[in-house]
């Protein structure tokens, strides 16, 4: 564990030191080490329980795959940022690498918390570099009014959990998850009780977000630069999964089926609603950030059903999802970058002009669809077959939201892509290899995992 830790807290100062000629090149070089060292972690991926053990930090098959995510995106956020980046003045470029070279240390500790409270405390943590990314690199001036509605969304969901942990403490004696995980479910029997349990799972559903809450995720989005756009759907919004799981471990299943009704009907309720939003957008960036409310939507109603294909389903799709969602943003950003505009009327028939790139919006779509064989299929296959076991009205509401994904998706294909030329592009610069890279970076592990979905399943082997 700390072979990754120690490293990644190294970069921060180093930044500082290096020359600005060789700052970015530097920084990219030195974080896909990081990213290929914590490969190593995968192995561990068939074992049983929790391995890399100290006295608060630990992997397991659940944390693995979202740990290695989270180091694979840093160098990911690098190369996306280059361009945009390039005018600012040195002292500015070396705070936004810090800054996101201190969101990747905070996502480690709190993937590999085995204390809840450390957890939190990390969980928290992420909301500072988060928000001055935002708010100071955000491409309009609405970027303050999406940091407030990040700030406080965010902290009046998790101020609840905060009080829920405390009274856990004085019940049990302890927050650690290696005990919690291995002592008797605890059965919710008075009122009270069940507002405990919605404080414990309130702070994660707002951060995945949950149909209802989730407006400040399109805000946010669309005001972010692409390095806040990609670590918000690719690992920050798994971090509410991940968080509904480990608390999920140790309640009464029976009981959780009964109270999360509720959330459940809204998850699968905003999968039809959230996917027939994307399908009025006009703004490239908006119907992406609504997408990932749409494909969360499904990763809640598996969560709160608590049977081992759902959370395995759960898993697969959280890490498919983070990997698709990303390049996606990476690609708008391409657009953004040529035409400087994000509505997709004003910025189509690009394949006449960049038909390479036009290759990887295609394979950026199909995968947001859950084109066969990929992992999104798998995760959302295993996930839907639950819910059907579970109750079988549930499908009308997924099935209906698979059809419209598929729809939505070749939309924003057919609408960036196809078509005519708008005559006001005249000058459009060539894509880079850089581009190609990153777009290469975010897919070939996406397609490389069909050949060994098990490392990302986590919990099918718990």
């Amino acid at each position: 564990m700390l072979k990754i830790l120690i490293p990644t807290l190294a970069l921060i100062p180093s930044v500082w030191f290096l020359p600005a000629k060789f700052l970015w090149s530097s920084t990219l070089a030195y974080s896909l080490m990081i990213a290929t060292a914590s490969l190593t972690w995968l192995k561990n991926c068939s074992e049983l329980g929790w391995s890399c053990l100290n006295p608060f930090m630990a992997i397991d098959p659940v944390s693995t795959p979202l740990l290695v995510l989270s180091c694979w995106l840093l160098p990911l956020m690098i190369l996306a940022s280059q361009n945009h980046m390039k005018s600012e003045p040195s002292n500015r470029q070396r705070m936004y690498i810090t800054l996101m070279t201190s969101l990747q240390f905070f996502l480690i500790l709190a993937f590999s918390a085995t204390e809840i409270i450390m957890f939190y405390v990390m969980f928290e943590a992420t909301l500072i570099p988060t928000l001055m990314i935002i708010t100071r690199w955000g491409n309009q001036a609405e970027r303050l009014d999406a940091g407030v509605h990040f700030l406080f969304y965010t902290l009046l969901g998790s101020l609840p959990l905060l009080v829920a942990l405390l009274v856990l403490q004085k019940h049990t004696g302890t927050l650690s998850l290696l005990i919690l995980q291995h002592s008797n479910p605890f059965l919710l029997t008075s009122n009270a009780d069940k507002f405990w349990w919605t404080a414990c799972l309130l702070a994660f559903l707002v951060k995945m977000p949950l149909y209802g809450v989730h407006l400040w995720l399109p805000k946010a989005h669309v005001e972010a630069p692409v390095a806040g756009s990609m670590v918000l759907a690719a690992v920050l919004l798994k971090l509410g999964g991940y968080g509904m799981i480990r608390m999920s471990s140790f309640l009464d299943s029976g009981t959780t089926n009964q109270l999360a009704y509720p959330f459940i009907v809204l998850a699968l309720w905003g999968i039809v609603m959230t996917s027939s939003i994307c399908l009025r957008q006009t703004d490239l960036k908006s119907l992406i950030a609504y997408s990932s409310v749409s494909h969360m939507g499904l990763v809640v109603g598996a969560i709160l059903i608590m049977t081992p294909w759902g959370l395995a389903g759960a898993m697969a799709l959280m890490i498919a999802h983070g990997l698709t969602s990303s390049a996606l943003f990476c690609l708008a950003n391409t657009n953004y970058e040529r035409t400087h505009s994000r509505t997709m009327l004003l910025a189509r028939g690009l394949q006449m002009v960049l038909p390479l790139m036009a290759s990887w919006w295609f394979v950026a779509s199909l995968a947001n669809l859950a084109l066969p064989p990929l992992p999104n299929l798998m995760g959302e296959l295993m996930i839907i077959t639950s819910l059907f076991t579970w109750s079988p009205w549930t499908l009308a509401l997924t099935g209906a939201g698979t059809l419209i994904t598929a729809s939505y998706s070749l939309y924003m294909f057919l609408m960036t892509q196809r078509g005519p030329l708008p005559t006001h592009i005249i000058n459009i610069p060539p894509t880079h290899t850089r581009e190609h890279l990153l777009l290469a970076l975010h897919l070939l592990p996406l397609i490389l995992l069909i050949l060994k979905p098990e490392l990302i399943w986590g919990w099918v082997a718990c």
